[in-house]
């Protein structure tokens, strides 16, 4: 039961690095992946098939931005 619980965690940190590399790559929203890498582990094979986006990469507006429109 404790190596299958390790197995996985090791596994999520993995998915979760390739994520950030293979998103950066694609021109896909890093944080994004990390986070679903990391919470869903097979999800990276899903990321390594897509399509490259092409033009600038998506980002997540900063806090202070969006306080700045209310």
């Amino acid at each position: 039961m404790m190596q299958g619980i390790v197995i996985w965690g090791v596994a999520a940190l993995a998915a979760a690095a390739l994520a950030a590399v293979f998103a950066g790559y694609k021109n896909r929203d890093y944080s994004h992946w990390v986070a679903w890498c990391f919470i869903f582990p097979p999800l990276v094979i899903w990321l390594m098939l897509m399509p490259r986006k092409e033009g600038p990469r998506p980002r997540q507006p900063r806090l202070d931005d969006a306080d700045r429109h209310d």
